[in-house]
């Protein structure tokens, strides 16, 4: 993986797109009643999803996480680790966690970006209200970045729709010379590219 970046604003410049590195940056986060420091880099060897969110003590984003949450085990035999990351501190994250039924149910590390890091090295900060877009990132295991989806701050995810991305990244990582058509799920037919398949599809 690259080079940490020093400040908020050399991530700004140009946040990482698609077959790029990921920069190296470090957060806190929150997990299982602790708190801790880590790095992109220490999921190295492992496929990451960054599932960043507006803010704590909202209205979406509780179903959301819970989404992601009842789906945990499940991300996980796939070798896939869930990041989730709002602008909110570790304290908050804390706080939240204890309160709210659905983001109980949350065992993956919660990433805060109050200095707005991550978000902004992802492309998804918002200026003016100093909160994250709703972005789902897909980074593979040598960190390069394979999936992105960024919705308006009104409009909820779907883990099973996400889950079956990291999937069909999977299979594309392990089979470079095959594709996966639209709606793929594991099993069926994938593609190989050529010039016999031109005009067959």
């Amino acid at each position: 993986m690259a080079t940490e970046k020093k400040c908020a604003c050399e991530c700004c410049v140009h946040p990482v797109v698609i077959g790029e590195q990921v920069p190296n940056l470090s957060f806190e986060f929150y997990q299982a009643g602790k708190t801790g420091r880590m790095s992109l880099e220490d999921f190295k060897g492992r496929w990451l999803i960054l599932f960043f969110y507006p803010a704590d003590f909202t209205f979406v984003c509780p179903t959301e996480l819970e989404d992601m949450a009842n789906h945990y085990e499940e991300f996980k035999k796939q070798g896939a680790e869930i990041v989730s990351v709002s602008t909110d501190t570790v304290f908050v994250h804390k706080a939240w966690h204890d309160t709210s039924e659905a983001v109980g149910k949350i065992q993956f590390p919660m990433a805060a970006d109050p200095q707005h890091r991550l978000s902004h090295a992802f492309g998804v900060h918002i200026e003016d209200e100093g909160i994250a877009l709703r972005g789902s990132f897909v980074i593979d295991p040598e960190g390069k970045l394979k999936i992105i989806e960024v919705n308006d701050n009104g409009i909820g995810r779907n883990a099973t729709e996400l889950l079956r991305k990291l999937q069909a990244a999977k299979f594309v990582h392990e089979h470079g010379d095959k594709v996966c058509p639209a709606n793929w799920h594991p099993g069926e037919d994938t593609l190989k590219p050529g010039m016999d398949l031109v005009g067959k599809i």
